[in-house]
């Protein structure tokens, strides 16, 4: 069993240290899990200064007051730094123990010894195996000599210092290796879900299949049928010498029912996860209007961009129903407008349609929007983008009417 992170990883949270940045809030770990090393930094801190010799800026007194000054720095650091690459904390460590070493030099009744304590800890649960040693040894081997050179009672100090070394050595191991199997658990949970959510794409790709054909099978041939069958008609009324506004009429069906031939195989090739149609279809939309004899214009605002096939299916489907909604119950429409515009954060449209200068309002005076729209084409597209959390906006204006569309992008 490893007691160290390998050496060969990449500079990134590992073990405890990983599930300290998942815990991340704001930028900063969770005061949580910085506690115990803060209050240990704190217990030195304080026992440094009040303990003898008191801070000074001479003798003694200066070492006290850098080993202390260096703990406060530290825990100022842990606090709102929180240093989680491995060289910082190599140097955090490192400082820890070396300023503990210092405080117990001048102070060895005190409990500056904590600090190396906590050093080694830290060491097992956050470095690398390397890192760890040549953080640890040095501080280990400094404290020791300095017992056996010192303390008269050396080899009783030596051995239940040793000892609480490889108690706080065991203890790291073991915290660290309780975190690494947390995060082992979250990931297979996590690995669990990505599954479900496969199985789900996949059932979902299979419905889609399933209903693509059957459009296939019969939607599209029937309106094959009735295509071929009206141009048969035309012609049939034209060697007949039928009256123009019948064979006219006659075109123009077939031409709705080609073009709901055409949208049925666009909508098959959607189902079946082909390219779809997007913004970049609005023109040729437009076209067909200005062929009925209405003026229309495109307007794009913002940073054109490619668009998920969600949101540029919701954005034609919307500007095509808006647009048929015209032919259908907007004869003295004029006019419409389309605009387009990009943000950040997703696409909107607007869809306006106006009777002309001069003409008479369609409703006395202008009405906000909301959810007008009894039909199912407006129910339909406010669905469409629902569905991947857009919204949509329809009502009458003092002369048109007007569709507003977000979708996010």
């Amino acid at each position: 069993m490893q007691v160290f992170r390998p050496n060969d990883e990449p500079n990134r949270p590992h073990g405890i240290m990983l599930l300290r940045d998942r815990m991340r809030k704001d930028g900063k770990t969770s005061l949580r899990m910085r506690l115990w090393p803060v209050v240990s930094m704190v217990l030195i801190l304080i026992s440094g200064l009040i303990g003898t010799p008191t801070p000074a800026l001479h003798g003694e007194g200066l070492v006290t007051l850098l080993g202390g000054g260096t703990l406060a720095a530290l825990i100022a650091i842990e606090l709102i730094w929180d240093p989680q690459d491995n060289r910082s904390e190599f140097i955090f460590i490192s400082l820890l123990g070396y300023s503990s070493i210092a405080l117990m030099t001048v102070q060895p009744s005190g409990t500056a010894v904590l600090g190396t304590y906590a050093a080694v800890a830290s060491a097992v649960i956050r470095l690398p195996k390397k890192l760890a040693l040549a953080a640890i040894i040095p501080i280990i081997a400094i404290v020791e000599i300095g017992i056996l050179a010192t303390s008269s009672e050396r080899f009783l100090v030596f051995s239940w210092t040793a000892i609480a070394y490889i108690f706080m050595f065991v203890i790291g191991h073991l915290l660290r290796l309780s975190e690494e199997h947390q995060i082992q658990a979250q990931a297979l949970l996590d690995e669990e879900e990505r599954t479900r959510l496969a199985r789900n794409e996949a059932a979902a790709l299979d419905e889609r299949g399933r209903i693509a054909r059957e459009l296939h099978d019969v939607l599209a041939h029937s309106l094959s049928a009735l295509s071929v069958e009206l141009e048969g008609a035309r012609l049939l009324a034209l060697d007949r010498d039928v009256d123009a506004d019948v064979i006219a009429a006659i075109g123009r069906a077939h031409r709705h029912a080609a073009a709901g031939l055409d949208e049925a195989r666009a909508a098959i090739k959607a189902l079946r996860g082909d390219m779809v149609p997007g913004p970049d279809k609005l023109e040729g939309l437009l076209e067909d209007m200005r062929a009925s004899g209405i003026d229309c214009t495109l307007e794009i605002r913002g940073e054109e961009r490619r668009l998920p096939s969600e949101a540029a299916l919701a954005v034609f489907r919307t500007a095509q129903e808006a647009l048929t909604n015209v032919r259908k119950h907007a004869e003295e429409a004029e006019r419409v407008e389309i605009r387009l515009e990009y943000d950040p954060e997703g696409v909107q449209l607007i869809v306006t349609d106006s009777a002309g200068d001069g003409a008479e309002p369609r409703v006395p005076q202008p009405a906000a929007l909301a959810g007008a729209g009894a039909g199912y084409g407006v129910s339909g597209m406010r669905e469409r983008a629902e569905l991947i959390g857009g919204r949509l906006l329809a009502g009458p204006t003092e002369d048109g009417f007007r569709v507003e569309l977000w979708v996010p992008a």
